[in-house]
């Protein structure tokens, strides 16, 4: 029996396998074995191994018929070994002479079952010069390593993958290497085979010692691979396939250990085989070719831990992009395309993922600075610039010719990131609050160089069409949303812009006459002299500092003030040279002005003075140059007021630090009406619902109040550290559609669920919940229910289907005939809903939805429409999940007429409800007698708005006063001894509490009592 046995594993090698078999030959130290697997080698491998073994009978050849891959030939060669220790040599590199005869020193001194000796590097033909860095890594020192101690240091990237898991340049006992291979896997293995194979052999071992001062093993990098070309598509394919099965092999052999320590190491192996498969991705597959790579390998491996790479690279890419500030470069990578495509994987757990969430915030932040660069050059580049002024979060139209200004910025608590800022370069940004968006002009005329400088207003834009659009008596258009309609219908569009523009001196909105809302005898003076919080002193004063500095304006100052005529909303375009003139004239007044006047004890408003100032000093310049003939030529443009230009936010992924549960994506639909019926119904779910997993609540709304969405967010985070709320303004959306209810209890906000599948983009799975629900099941489950290709899992609606069996059979007919439905007793109730977003997306876009719900032939409206178009596509729940109450009797007057088992199925989950939905008219904020009225109020009263319920009750419970308040004279009893209130109002109000007397002033209130 040798004292060593050397595997060699040969395929496609014969150029080098003479120089490997020779190097084994030529050992000084002769007691050895070397098994020379030939894998069905296409070239001469197996006659030059042939040869040698007929010269020296220690070379011993097994020739495959079949190609099986580099494990199994190692598994093949390992099981034929003989000698005590064995070691690995690939058929293109070398042993270094004298490695055995130190080796065998070595076995004799130790009890270790491995030994990492050293190795030395060469650069191959297409290694890249990596031979130094991979020397140095593979012979990283380390002290002797337990089992456990091995398997961290080079599979758990908490340890930092340290040390390489390479099958050569090792000395294994024998009897432990062959115990391993009988444990591996009989299947095909490639590209990353060793690392499963050392994984496996590390958690046999007892000891590994280090030797790296034994240089045994040359390794010729690039050496019978292909490192250095290019990828195809099918190749990177082929790659990815093969890294998955040798990961699953690890993972699996770590499962049957029953061993947590290998199973975390398994894992480690598995990112760090992905890691290299993206590095692979990045340098060897081409720009053209890397999204569809990328879906291959979404499809082949882990989609996320791929995906986080992909992030890797969009954050260094943007990075090097910023650093190198080369715009035209930034327009012309890729690097926008890699990060959507990673992107994608957002919602798809990739936020349970510390690897995926680090690179991705990365990434977002430097492709913001990336978007911001290019932006801004696009802004400089133009000849023509409005600016908009802004101190909030507003919606904007596409384009560059309308620049967004931050006003106010140096004093800003959020400094916005999709604007300009009016304090950088020469500035007076902190004087905006006195100033108001002359602090833009101030920075435009400072630092801007451009052909046209122009000044609007967030909500007030020129109309530059041709159209001659409705004034209301203050000379504004007034319009709803900054959108794309509105940017067609006023023509604020670059083009439209600068066409509009060309050839004017000066454009500004229209001459209004204020005795359109004002009395026949008003002036211009006496307007300013109306505003409650302004003083008449003030303008006077301005006009005496302008007269004072300049004469000839005298005339144009009378007139201005005696006028009645004047343009408004300090709103104007101006050619270079006559802005510049205008600005040099206007700042030096108001500065005298402003450092001369004392307004320390101004409101607010009055602070604004200077801005105030501004619009008439702006008509006095424009009326001096006119009465001069100064030439220039102007324009008059219409003004639009938009209503509604406050940013729409569309809801984000929510990934708090440290956190990384999984998400179940929750939507309501709700109005500011009906927030207390919608905190109630969430409050039950979460109390409810499994602390494993986290909840982002996204609220459909249009008109919540600032102040019930902070007091709902507040109570929220009080309570529970696995939920977010966020509200989604979705009235622009809607605006375009003519949305009614055939139903009066049921509101237009129900349409909103068809949003979910545009405005939560990034989950392929949601749910949907309406706000009158009492929830005490836990949601996870409902959320894990298997959805496969079918649209929605939702329970069959008993209402409808006992109404279908009716015996005048209309129900059945609109059924047929409306809705389309082949199968009327398919329908269900759309109050809870687990949506497969991803094929709602798929099948209808939601235009197409509404457009779908603008039917007023349906009875449910949106619940018609779910039921019309996704028939044949609906998962069933169990009644347990959508248990109507008994509202007005329809148990027994309605729903017993349903088939007897779907109606027996209904009785039953009566007794163990997971949801209970207060369907219909009968609601326990209104009548006390409602159905699982005790069940409801068990959750509102623990509600921070439950006052308010209290009120509705009170309103909707009790009768009209029988004698008018005032012929009362002491207080009466707001609620009865006997009244069913009493039940309500006890627990959560004691004798003698301060809530008490709150909820029996509104008792009071409500019943006209005193």
């Amino acid at each position: 029996m040798p004292r060593f046995s050397i595997v060699i594993a040969a395929y496609g090698n014969a150029e080098y396998l003479p120089a490997c078999l020779e190097s084994v030959r030529s050992q000084d130290y002769a007691d050895w074995e070397a098994i020379v697997v030939v894998d069905a080698s296409p070239d001469d491998c197996l006659q030059i191994a042939q040869g040698y073994a007929q010269d020296d009978d220690r070379f011993v050849v097994i020739g495959k018929s079949v190609n099986e891959g580099l494990h199994l030939a190692r598994k093949t060669g390992v099981k034929a070994c003989e000698g005590d220790f064995v070691t690995f040599l690939d058929a293109d590199d070398e042993l270094c002479p004298g490695v055995l005869s130190a080796l065998a020193g070595v076995s004799e001194q130790t009890n270790a079952d491995v030994v990492h000796f050293g190795i030395v590097c060469e650069d191959g033909e297409k290694s890249n010069g990596m031979a130094a860095g991979f020397e140095k890594w593979a012979n990283h020192d380390a002290p002797n390593l337990t089992r456990y101690d091995a398997l961290q240091t080079v599979f758990d990237p908490s340890f930092g993958y340290k040390r390489d898991w390479n099958a050569h340049h090792r000395l294994y006992r024998a009897s432990l290497l062959k115990a391993a291979y009988a444990r591996m896997t009989g299947a095909r293995l490639e590209r990353a085979e060793d690392g499963y194979e050392y994984l496996v052999v590390a958690s046999l071992m007892q000891t590994e010692i280090t030797r790296n001062d034994i240089v045994g093993y040359k390794y010729f990098i690039g050496r019978g691979v292909t490192s250095g070309d290019m990828l195809s598509v099918e190749s990177f394919g082929r790659s990815a396939r093969q890294i998955r099965d040798c990961y699953d092999a690890a993972i699996s052999y770590a499962q049957s250990m029953g061993d947590e320590v290998v199973l975390s190491c398994a894992k480690g192996f598995k990112a760090r085989v992905i890691y290299s498969l993206a590095n692979e991705w990045f340098e060897r597959v081409s720009d053209a070719d890397k999204l569809v790579a990328a879906d291959v390998a979404y499809d082949a491996v882990d989609a996320v831990e791929f995906a986080a790479h992909v992030h890797r690279f969009v954050r260094d890419r943007a990075y090097a992009l910023l650093q190198a500030g080369d715009v035209d470069a930034m327009r012309a990578s890729d690097v926008a395309a890699w990060y959507a495509k990673a992107k994608e994987l957002l919602g798809k757990g990739a936020s349970e993922s510390p690897t995926y969430r680090e690179y991705y915030l990365a990434a977002r932040n430097h492709m913001a600075d990336v978007r911001h660069a290019i932006q801004r050059a696009d802004w400089d580049a133009q000849r023509v610039r409005i600016f908009v002024s802004a101190h909030k979060n507003v919606d904007l139209f596409d384009g560059n010719v309308l620049q967004p200004v931050q006003v106010g910025a140096a004093a800003a608590g959020q400094r916005f990131d999709w604007a300009l800022h009016d304090d950088e370069g020469d500035n007076i940004s902190e004087l905006n609050p006195q100033y108001c968006e002359l602090t833009a002009q101030y920075w435009a005329w400072k630092n801007v160089d451009a052909e046209y400088y122009g000044f609007c207003h967030y909500r007030r834009y020129f109309d530059f069409s041709d159209t001659e659009h409705e004034e209301n008596e203050f000379g504004e258009v007034i319009d709803e949303f900054i959108d794309s309609a509105s940017q067609k219908r006023y023509r604020l569009d670059d083009e439209s812009i600068r066409a509009a523009v060309q050839g004017y001196d000066v454009i500004t909105t229209r001459t209004q006459d204020i005795r359109r809302y004002m009395d026949e005898e008003a002036t211009l003076r006496s307007q300013y002299d109306a505003a409650p919080k302004l003083f008449v002193e003030d303008l006077d004063r301005v006009m005496e500092i302008l007269v004072r500095r300049h004469p000839d304006y005298q005339q144009d100052v009378q007139t201005f003030l005696a006028g009645h005529t004047g343009r408004f909303c300090n709103m104007f375009i101006m050619h270079r040279e006559v802005f510049q003139e205008y600005c040099a004239w206007l700042f030096p007044i108001l500065e005298e002005f402003t450092t001369t006047a004392d307004m320390s004890l101004y409101t607010k408003e009055g602070l604004r003075t200077p801005g105030h100032l501004s619009e008439r000093l702006l008509n006095v310049f424009l009326l001096h140059h006119e009465r001069v003939g100064a030439g220039w030529k102007m324009k008059e443009l219409q003004c639009v007021h938009l209503n509604q230009p406050d940013f729409h936010y569309e809801p984000e992924m929510v990934l708090p630090e440290g956190d990384f549960r999984p998400v179940i994506p929750v939507a309501f639909a709700a109005d500011n009406n009906y927030v207390p019926m919608l905190t109630t119904t969430m409050y039950s779910m979460m109390a409810n619902a499994s602390n494993e997993y986290r909840y982002e609540v996204v609220v459909l709304q249009k008109d919540i109040a600032y102040e019930n969405r902070v007091l709902m967010t507040d109570f929220f985070a009080s309570r529970f550290d696995n939920v977010s709320i966020q509200f989604c303004d979705v009235s622009r959306l809607v605006s375009q559609y003519d949305l009614t209810t055939n139903n009066p209890h049921i509101s237009v906000e129900t349409y909103y669920r068809f949003l979910i599948q545009k405005l939560m983009p990034y989950y392929d799975k949601v749910l949907y919940l309406d706000s009158d629900l009492i929830v005490k099941g836990d949601v996870s489950e409902l959320f894990n229910v298997e959805l496969g290709d079918n649209l929605l899992a939702a329970v069959r609606d008993i209402d409808f289907l006992g109404n279908v069996n009716m015996q005048d059979g209309q129900r059945a007919k609109y059924t047929r005939e409306v809705l389309g439905m082949h199968d009327p007793y398919a329908y269900f109730q759309a109050g809870v809903l687990a949506l497969n977003t991803r094929a709602m997306r798929e099948l209808h876009p939601i235009e197409k939805w509404l457009e779908f719900a603008s039917d007023d032939r349906f009875i449910y409206n949106d619940q018609d429409v779910l039921n019309a178009h996704c028939e044949g596509r609906v998962t069933y729940l169990p009644y347990d999940w959508n248990v109507m109450i008994d509202c007005a009797n329809r148990i027994a007057n309605v729903f017993s007429h349903a088939p007897a088992a779907v109606f027996d199925a209904f009785n039953d989950s009566r007794g163990h409800e997971k949801i209970v939905h207060y369907a219909g008219f009968e609601k326990p904020w209104k009548m006390t007698n409602c159905d699982r009225f005790e069940l409801y109020w068990e959750y509102a009263r623990d509600t921070p708005f439950r006052e308010r319920l209290m009120a509705l009750l009170w309103k909707a419970s009790m009768p009209a006063p029988a004698v008018p308040p005032s012929a009362i004279d002491d207080h009466e009893c707001a609620v009865s001894d006997d009244s069913p209130l009493r039940k309500i109002i006890d627990p959560i109000a004691p004798f003698g509490t301060a809530r008490r007397e709150v909820l029996k002033s509104i008792g009071r209130a409500v019943q006209g009592k005193k």
